[in-house]
């Protein structure tokens, strides 16, 4: 038999009639052994339920007598020593089906969200009404739970398929009948987010946290709340998973779909190979989703000597530079290695054939890097590589065309039916699956016939194929399609699609109608749209690659892209006060989506020679590039226009001109081209430049040149800043000046300047320099030996760089708070977290200092073998030179001393201590070596204490403060040569300079006359 307790309690005989139970209480007793199936259900459990609220006077008699009745039903009930029980498979009990159907639907979220719609639904479908209708309701709270539960469930798989709307429209309902429920919400929120309303999205985190105030007295979950700062940041879902579902289905190519699969299993490099529009995207497209890792980078606009690493990380979402903590000046191919490094991953390289020899190299230095990378080509010719197999996508076989032809004719012509004529219409358009589709949006005006008799015009079709003789056949009867529907619009459609090409990743209405100087614009668009020349999503119009590259040939758009780079050039200058007042989060949230038409502009305006436009462009998006760590896109840019201006520029340039050789400065890719503009943009510092003013300048200047040019053009430009009528310039400007102060030692001094720009930073509503001043803070109390004021400082830090979006400042601050922290359970998770976020970020020198957090933890729980594979793995990941990483690198050199002296090994410990040492002198972090040299006391207290204990005063020295408390090796010392002798030792070593105090640690000479403390004496 089979049993359904969803609803109300039944049974069905294997020939599907059902079993008349009777009335409330048999039902109910079949209900509660169904719960427990082939368990023993007590005599009094049972009467409790069936009769608690109505007792029996034998109720004994009265249960047994509802036992018989079921039984001459069929019903097999058995009656052992402790009860009656029900023999029955759990899979007979719709209740214990749908709960493994919803264990496997929520299994497969994560691998295939397709499979765990289709489990969900059947699981779901059990239920034909309350669960056990006839019982308290008390006992079926369980499976209610698990309902809703699995209801949530079915709409991940909506999200992670990409079906915002048909999760929107499911959530809502859910929401009405369980408004407290968290998930639920959130889930609404990231729907309404990915279905291009991010607005909406934050209006729904506001009624949650409203009704969950007056209903619970209670905030957000931790995870809501992270979900809407991440709205608040403008983050979409990240374009490194599997590709969202397309607005149209994909027809046929099943048996391609399988063979690239296969092909994938056993090869690493697989090329898509076709012409223009025979569906090589789409194809790559349906293999990505069917992996639970997949990366996806659209390299349409990608061009042969562009730097490619680059052009991928900006298409995988991948941030290419630190925003609150500095600069890392990680490599764009290094970073790219590091995002894919971590477990199986496929790469969807789409339209190489821009670049195809770039593509083609750097497609060989990923796979050799990463071993268990996959890399999926789409491309018109083969990238030739060693590696590379190559699976040629055909045109459609006829009964796929025809299908094809249907399913998009149906979408313009509801009920439209197949005839002869789309067979001949396919034929004529050789099976090309973009061919198709534009002919078959015309069946809302034509009638297929008549669509099939103009493309059996040989010599018309012959005219519109005309091109290059040399050119792919195919490719020609494309061309012949395009040009064809181009032929079809009116003459302001026409002239909308030309303009429309100079937009880079799509436009709005809005910024469409003001650029391309059309009346009715959004008319236009929508007609284009129905026409299948545009694409319309989440309210941006864009076009796709091959038509957009016909109608571009089409006008002279040199007016146009002038009017491109003039509208957000105005954007980018009316976005950028807000990112440093209150309204930071906002426009960090705006700018993103045309971050394309951004960089577009200003490449055109570098290319097309117009400088001002272009340092202009380059001044406006300093502040939105560097926060949201992307200023290297702007890099070749930057170095073209510098090379324009020559070594003279005008100095009305001023300010852009100076945040021009600041990006190329930043960036290694820039480095000689900062070095050649250098004395020029000195130049203009100290002349006082006339041109235009931007106040980062004086924070980026001394930032970037600290140790190298002139330093009189620092000073020039903080007393400037320190006199501004900008109070986020002056901000900067104490901020600035707290670091010269705490290199020489007066860290009282430095903190009068970080509390002072901390306090103005604040009073703007800027969390970026909030959490610069905060950052400063927690390192000078830490260099204090105030653990617990560095911690609510980094703690500080972490909020503003979580509402930021800052994951590799929240990656170094988690370092951080790890390194202040005491408790070894909590350390380990944040040095674990922060490494999760370098990962995937491709930060190397954030992976270092989260790896070797994770070295002390496994020292001090006395794992020296795990410490030491650790050490080692942050070494080879830690860049020495860069000063931020200077604490990281000598803490780890200390570990490895560390475990060397456990050990036993005296010798290798003291050359770890001094290579650490070393490592902070050389990189300019020289307070960071004092732990070392605490090291060294330590290592010669057994047999020389007096040493030891100067070496403890030259520590003190070299780390500029004394910290208070009473060490192991001071207190050994002190037990060894008495108060007053360790005293005069310890003097004797306070008494040093810092290159006495580098001498006495055994640093060598050549160490010391190359750092900065050296050329200093």
């Amino acid at each position: 038999m089979r049993y359904g307790i969803l609803g109300s309690t039944r049974a069905w005989r294997i020939d599907g009639t059902e079993v008349p139970l009777g009335g409330r209480a048999r039902r109910a007793l079949l209900a509660l052994l169904l719960l427990r199936p082939g368990e023993s259900v007590s005599p009094d459990r049972l009467i409790d339920v069936l009769y608690g609220e109505r007792p029996q006077k034998n109720p004994h008699h009265a249960l047994q007598s509802q036992v018989s009745r079921l039984r001459a039903d069929g019903i097999e009930i058995e009656l052992g020593p402790t009860g009656y029980r029900l023999a029955v498979d759990p899979d007979d009990v719709d209740a214990h089906r749908f709960l493994r159907l919803a264990e496997q639907g929520r299994r497969a979220l994560d691998t295939d969200p397709d499979r765990a719609a289709a489990l969900l639904d059947e699981a779901l479908g059990l239920w034909r009404g309350p669960a056990l209708a006839e019982v308290d309701e008390t006992h079926a709270v369980h499976l209610e739970e698990r309902r809703v539960a699995a209801q949530e469930d079915r709409a991940e798989a909506d999200l992670r398929r990409g079906a915002h709307r048909a999760a929107i429209s499911a959530l809502g309902e859910l929401i009405e009948r369980y408004p407290l429920r968290e998930r639920l919400r959130g889930q609404l929120m990231r729907a309404l987010a990915g279905d291009g309303r991010p607005a909406e999205a934050l209006i729904v985190y506001e009624q949650t946290r409203t009704l969950l105030a007056d209903e619970l007295g209670a905030d957000p979950s931790p995870e809501l709340a992270a979900l809407h700062q991440t709205l608040l940041r403008g983050e979409a879902v990240p374009r490194g998973h599997v590709p969202a579902v397309p607005l149209t289905s994909f027809v046929g190519r099943a048996d391609d779909v399988d063979g690239v699969e296969e092909l994938l299993g056993r090869a690493r490099l697989v090329t898509l190979l076709g012409p223009g529009g025979v569906g090589k995207t789409r194809l790559a497209m349906e293999v990505a989703r069917r992996r639970p890792s997949a990366w996806v980078a659209e390299l349409a606009g990608a061009r042969e000597g562009d730097d490619l690493a680059q052009a991928v990380l900006a298409a995988l979402g991948v941030r290419a530079g630190a925003g609150i903590g500095g600069q890392d000046e990680t490599a764009p191919l290094d970073r790219l290695v590091a995002a894919l490094s971590e477990g199986p991953v496929l790469l969807v390289l789409d339209n190489c054939e821009q670049a195809v020899e770039g593509i083609a190299r750097l497609a060989q230095r990923l796979l050799d890097a990463c071993r268990d990378l996959r890399v999926l080509a789409t491309s018109r010719e083969p990238l030739a590589v060693t590696a590379e197999h190559l699976w040629p996508v055909k045109p459609l076989p006829s009964a796929e065309a025809v299908r094809l032809f249907t399913d998009r004719a149906s979408a313009v012509r509801p009920g439209f039916a197949a005839d002869e004529a789309v067979e001949r219409i396919c034929a004529a358009l050789d099976g090309l699956p973009l061919a198709i589709e534009l002919a078959a949006a015309r069946t809302r005006t034509h009638e297929t016939a008549e669509l099939a008799a103009r493309l059996a015009d040989e010599d018309r079709f012959r005219l519109l194929s005309r091109g290059s003789r040399t050119a792919d056949a195919r490719h020609q009867t494309l061309r012949a399609v395009v040009r064809w529907s181009w032929d079809l619009l009116t003459d302001a459609e026409r002239t909308m699609a030309a303009r429309l090409t100079v937009f880079s990743g799509g436009a709005t209405a809005g910024a469409a109608a003001e650029v391309c100087g059309l009346p009715d614009a959004e008319d236009l668009l929508d007609s284009l749209a129905d026409k299948s020349l545009v694409e319309v999503a989440s309210g941006r119009y864009r076009m796709l690659e091959t038509i957009r590259a016909f109608c571009a040939e089409q006008e002279d758009l040199r007016k146009v892209r002038q009017a491109h780079a003039a509208h957000f050039l105005a954007l980018a200058e009316r976005a950028d006060p807000h990112l440093r007042r209150a309204t930071q989060l906002e426009w960090l949230a705006r700018l993103p989506a045309e971050h394309d038409n951004l960089q577009a502009a200003l490449r055109w305006a570098a290319e097309s020679g117009q400088v001002s436009l272009g340092m202009r462009l380059v001044a406006a998006q300093v502040g939105y590039l560097w926060m949201r760590g992307m200023r290297v896109a702007a890099t070749a840019s930057a170095v073209a226009l510098l090379e324009q201006a020559g070594p003279d520029p005008d100095p009305a340039l001023g300010d852009d001109y100076l945040l021009c050789a600041l990006i190329a400065a930043s960036d290694r890719a820039g480095r000689a081209a900062w070095l050649a503009c250098r004395p020029a943009a000195e130049r203009l510092v100290l002349a006082g430049a006339s041109g235009r003013r931007h106040p980062l300048v004086t924070f980026l200047w001394p930032m970037i040149t600290a140790g190298s040019g002139d330093p009189a053009a620092t000073l020039a430009l903080l007393d400037r800043g320190s006199a501004s009528e900008d109070p986020w310039e002056r901000a900067a400007a104490r901020l600035v000046w707290g670091y010269p102060r705490l290199a020489a030692g007066d860290l009282d001094a430095a903190g009068q300047e970080f509390e002072a720009a901390l306090e103005m930073f604040r009073a703007l509503g800027d969390r970026w320099g909030a959490g610069l001043a905060l950052d400063s803070l927690a390192w000078l109390a830490s260099t204090r030996g105030d653990l617990a004021s560095a911690l609510a400082r980094t703690e500080e830090a972490i909020a503003l760089a979580e509402q930021l979006g800052a994951e590799e400042d929240l990656a170094d601050l988690l370092c951080n708070r790890g390194d202040y922290g005491t408790d070894l359970a909590r350390r380990r998770a944040d040095y674990e977290r922060a490494a999760e976020l370098a990962r995937r970020t491709g930060t190397r020198t954030y992976l270092a200092t989260a790896l070797r957090g994770l070295g002390d933890v496994a020292r001090q729980e006395g794992d020296l073998a795990g410490a030491r594979k650790l050490y080692e793995q942050a070494l080879e990941r830690s860049d020495p030179q860069w000063v931020k990483n200077a604490g990281n690198q000598a803490r780890l050199l200390v570990g490895l001393g560390r475990i060397a002296e456990a050990e036993g090994d005296r010798g290798t410990a003291r050359s770890r201590y001094v290579e650490a040492l070393e490592a902070a002198t050389t990189s300019g972090g020289l307070s960071e070596g004092a732990r070392a040299v605490e090291a060294l006391a330590g290592l010669a207290l057994p047999d020389a204490p007096e040493e030891a204990a100067v070496l403890l005063g030259a520590a003190t020295v070299i780390r500029g403060v004394a910290v208070p408390g009473i060490c192991d090796v001071a207190a050994g010392a002190r037990q060894a040569l008495g108060d007053d002798g360790f005293e005069a030792a310890r003097r004797t070593g306070e008494g040093m300079s810092h290159v006495e105090a580098l001498r006495a640690a055994g640093v060598r000479e050549d160490v010391i006359e190359g750092s900065p403390v050296g050329r200093l004496q």
